[in-house]
């Protein structure tokens, strides 16, 4: 599983370059970035499609929120 700070920052970027351009609309650099980030996307969360990469994304930062309190409980005892 990728770093939770690592996946939460590809999806934020991803995310705010598509509120940026419109369907459709070319821009040329944004549009490789975004390409780059879909790629590591779907590789870090073992997908093939971004929709579906960006919907695990979110589920494993899920999990890691959920398992965040555990560690710590554990680590102090």
């Amino acid at each position: 599983m990728p770093h939770p700070t690592l996946l939460r920052r590809l999806v934020d970027e991803y995310e705010a370059l598509l509120a940026r351009t419109a369907p459709g609309e070319v821009h040329g650099r944004r549009d490789v970035r975004a390409q780059d980030l879909a790629y590591t996307l779907c590789v870090s969360t073992g997908t093939r499609d971004v929709g579906h990469a960006l919907e695990r994304a979110r589920q494993m930062l899920a999990a890691s929120l959920d398992e965040a309190p555990a560690r710590r409980t554990a680590a102090a005892v």
